[in-house]
């Protein structure tokens, strides 16, 4: 055993992606057997302590059988007319499933904006952080009624990849209908060896990349891509069958299963250098002396009674730059209010924020987190 499939023991926050192979019976409508076969796993890590976000998806190919469709559609607004359908069923079986052990789950369907944009990636992520700490297990999808091919993720891959980064899960876990990546097809290659570990970076992964199947957007190559962002915040990436019997439980302790990509960066370093990468700022928040000293040498969040002003216009998300009274610059973030409601809380404590703005947010105007050195 590895020393990083042995550290997967430890991993509290798993993301854990469901392809429509696992979960639809050849696109003919959803196995809820077979849903709750995977609820009971997911169960599992829960009970090891985990915290498990679900990307799923299914919600197309169920759509396609309830509206008696034959195949696929290729038309955009049939795609997202079967995705409308489909939800419906889809959620409906995650939360029956859950409901026996007591346990909610809640939709979350996202689109490529919500990523992008810094205000709405912030309201997601707090979220669905909010519904983890409240026991409810998110399940995530690409939200392909309203998406165009503009804004589309394209695959449900890549949305667990993003994801993983949104909420800094510890690992992503993949799971499709082969045992993970070989050097070679293994559908036309019987003697295709499986790749059991490798760097989520390494570039000549790309050539054992294939196509994907009649039921998903996804092949190899878009798991790649996905352990590939994972590896940004410093998560390693599983991809596994999920055809064999208790596989989420055996790779939470640490069996040799699947592919393991794993990530050259640790969790914090690597999110401080997608900050570093931010480097638009929208405007000035003016620290007291006693703010300047916590941010340079206690590493702790910027809160609103350290702050003496407030300089430009920024919208909640984006980046603002910390200054001392001299305007020589602390540090930069992502600040949790806009500027106009950060007017108003500055020198207050959070608990007058909601006295101040009529609700609560953050009870930091930056997190450490989301804060970075200059």
């Amino acid at each position: 055993m590895s020393n990083d499939r042995d550290r997967l023991k430890n991993a509290r926050r798993w993301v854990i992606k469901l392809g429509s192979s696992l979960l639809t019976n050849n696109g003919c409508g959803l196995r809820v057997e077979s849903l709750q076969n995977w609820v009971n796993q997911i169960m599992e890590l829960r009970k090891r302590g985990c915290e498990v976000v679900i990307v799923s998806s299914g919600a197309v190919a169920e759509g396609v059988t309830r509206l008696g469709w034959k195949r696929r559609p290729h038309s955009m607004h049939e795609l997202q007319a079967a995705a409308a359908v489909g939800q419906m069923g889809l959620v409906q079986a995650y939360e029956t499933c859950f409901q026996k052990f007591g346990v909610h789950t809640a939709q979350i369907l996202l689109t490529h904006e919500d990523i992008k944009d810094r205000q709405r990636y912030l309201n997601a992520r707090s979220s669905i952080n909010t519904l983890i700490k409240l026991g409810v297990v998110p399940v995530i999808n690409e939200n392909d009624t309203v998406s165009t091919d503009e804004i589309r993720f394209g695959d449900n891959d890549t949305l667990a990849g993003l994801v993983t980064n949104l909420i800094e899960a510890d690992v992503l876990v993949i799971l499709t209908d082969q045992q993970g990546l070989f050097d070679q097809d293994p559908r036309s290659y019987p003697a295709a060896k499986l790749i059991e570990e490798a760097d989520a970076n390494d570039p000549t992964l790309q050539q054992y990349a294939g196509g994907g199947g009649i039921l998903g957007r996804g092949g190899m190559l878009t798991k790649l891509r996905a352990a590939k962002l994972a590896a940004k915040s410093g998560a390693n990436t599983v991809i596994a069958t999920g055809l064999e019997q208790d596989i989420l439980p055996r790779i939470a302790g640490g069996q040799n299963c699947g592919t393991l990509l794993t990530s050259s960066h640790a969790p914090l370093t690597a999110r401080k250098q997608w900050l570093a990468g931010l480097s638009q700022v929208h405007g000035r928040l003016v620290l007291d002396p006693g703010a300047v000293n916590v941010l340079r040498n206690q590493g702790k969040s910027l809160l609103a009674v350290g702050v003496r002003a407030v300089e430009g216009d920024f919208r909640r998300g984006e980046i603002v730059s910390c200054v001392a009274e001299d305007r020589t610059e602390i540090a930069r973030g992502l600040v949790n209010y806009g500027a106009s409601d950060a007017r108003k809380i500055i020198g207050k404590s959070s608990s007058q924020f909601e006295q101040l703005l009529g609700y609560v947010d953050e009870p930091e105007l930056i997190h450490r987190d989301n804060l970075i050195l200059v």
